[in-house]
């Protein structure tokens, strides 16, 4: 009886042993006998070598591996991503109304080619790919019809990148510098109010006036979007203002239009107005054309200063150049006009007041007669790109051909140094201009912003009303003080002669 209890005892207490081993855990939901099952039958699959020494990692795999097969893999669904949204836009360019189909034949000189041009810059080696070129044409045709435009050409595609900087502990700090500096120059005013401050005695030079629109900078109109499909912005007209200060800071586009240009000098407006200014800048150093495709336009006026520097047409008899001939700079030619160094393409006299101006400083100009600026001259239209200048030792044009092989069905490439970015190719008749790149002009090795400029003075430095006097010799500095020790004894003696009077006098009293 006694070996019978203490078996039935030794089965209760394994079994109460077994059921503590199998409670499972509030934190994982396992238990100890899973896992200590789970870790014999790791090693006895494995055969680990001192698996007395790696017990510990063997079972941190084992709860690992247990709890991942208890996770739920299943997931919410995904909101549409922007790949999606896109898709879809683009999707609507592909349809194609009833009436699109009966104006298609009038349709048909609206907009270019884009597949053919885009075949083209393959052959050169450039461009943006098929599918991105035909979901550009489509978004031309877009364009074209809703917009009612009379034409449209690609010019290209200007790359940005987006990033924002926030610190919130450098923008406290700045208004706690303002703070102080307003309390420092409260009592500045209260100590020196009395003293008038002085006028500042500077005229801001004449704004030049930006030109018409179709003419110069503005001859052209753009129209920008993001990706094909998207809503079409037009960009505004660019002033000098805006050309003369993009020339002098060297920044890149974020891609959002709205956004501020944050450089110096400060830029005068936002960055859809910077991109207009870059665009004419391209435009007017790299918009070329084979040699006689464009004529002169003729016109009424027997001097050249009359004759418009933009008046040039195509030339119907224009038959092509060979593409053996077409690696020469010589037989390649400017078609925009040079931007000068006013910001317009043609210049104009700022010293000629009309208006009010003219009849306040009429008197000035009779007494003071300066005189007339000299006219700023740049290249002419339908210059060759052999007269342009070297920048940084470099050449500002590369020439290439597409293939050495077969020069009959080859394509003749023009590349900028100077806009990385720009290309023009030509083959036979036809010629096409894009612009590939982050719409920045070569710098040379490395940029260096430009200087401040010289501070103004303060005050009027006219030897009238301002004399710096001499410092004094040794010599000087000592005789003044042995002059003004005779000087104070006398006073001194004066003093005692004084005291003494008046003490006979009270004594007379």
């Amino acid at each position: 009886m006694d070996a019978k209890q203490d078996e039935s005892a030794a089965k209760l207490v394994a079994r109460s042993l077994k059921a503590l081993m199998m409670t499972n855990s509030p934190q994982s939901n396992t238990n100890l006998y899973d896992h200590l099952t789970l870790l014999l039958m790791k090693v006895m699959d494995e055969h680990p070598r001192d698996a007395v020494d790696v017990i510990e990692d063997i079972s941190h795999d084992v709860k690992l591996r247990f709890s991942e097969d208890k996770q739920d893999f299943l997931r919410d669904v995904p909101d549409t991503t922007a790949a999606e949204l896109l898709a879809e836009q683009q999707s609507l360019l592909f349809g194609r109304s009833e009436e699109d189909e009966q104006e298609e034949h009038l349709m048909e000189t609206l907009h270019p080619d884009v597949r053919e041009v885009g075949f083209y810059l393959e052959q050169a080696g450039v461009g943006l790919g098929r599918e991105e070129m035909q979901r550009i044409f489509l978004a031309l045709k877009q364009l074209v019809e809703s917009q009612a435009l009379l034409g449209c050409r690609l010019w290209g595609k200007i790359l940005g990148t987006e990033k924002i900087f926030s610190d919130h502990k450098e923008t406290y700090h700045h208004i706690f510098i303002r703070e102080i500096n307003i309390v420092f120059l409260v009592s500045l005013w209260l100590c020196f109010q009395m003293d008038p401050l002085p006028q500042s005695t500077y005229k801001p030079p004449p704004a030049v006036p930006k030109e018409a629109l179709g003419t110069g900078a503005n001859k052209c109109v753009y129209y920008v979007c993001k990706e094909p499909g998207d809503s079409w912005v037009k960009l505004p007209s660019v002033s000098p203002a805006q050309i003369t200060v993009a020339r002098l800071i060297y920044k890149f586009f974020t891609g959002r239009l709205d956004a501020p240009v944050v450089s110096y000098p400060p830029f005068p407006g936002n960055e859809g107005n910077y991109l207009r200014a870059q665009i004419a800048r391209i435009s007017a150093g790299t918009q070329v054309s084979p040699r006689g495709f464009f004529r002169a336009r003729e016109e009424e006026g027997d001097e050249e200063d009359e004759v418009a520097q933009d008046s040039v047409e195509v030339n119907p008899d224009f038959e092509g150049i060979p593409v053996s001939e077409m690696t020469s700079l010589s037989t390649w030619v400017h078609v925009h006009q040079h931007v000068l160094q006013q910001g317009r393409c043609t210049w104009v006299n700022l010293a000629r007041k009309t208006g009010e101006d003219s009849n306040e400083e009429e008197e000035a100009e009779e007494k003071e007669e300066p005189d007339e600026p000299e006219p700023e001259v740049g290249p002419r239209l339908l210059d060759p790109l052999s007269k342009d200048s070297e920048m940084f030792n470099i050449p500002p044009w590369t020439s290439k051909v597409s293939s050495t092989l077969t020069l009959q069905h080859a394509v003749a490439v023009q590349r900028s140094n100077l806009w990385p970015g720009a290309y023009a190719y030509a083959c036979g008749k036809k010629f096409e201009n894009i612009y590939v790149g982050w719409g920045l002009k070569y710098a040379g090795e490395g940029y260096s912003p430009p200087l401040p400029p010289p501070p103004q003075k303060e005050y009027p430095s006219d030897k009238k009303q301002v004399i710096e006097a001499l410092d004094p010799s040794l010599e000087e500095e000592q005789l003044q003080r042995e002059a003004l020790e005779e000087q104070r004894a006398v006073q001194e003696e004066m003093e005692d002669m004084d005291d003494e009077d008046e003490d006979e006098e009270d004594e007379d009293d």
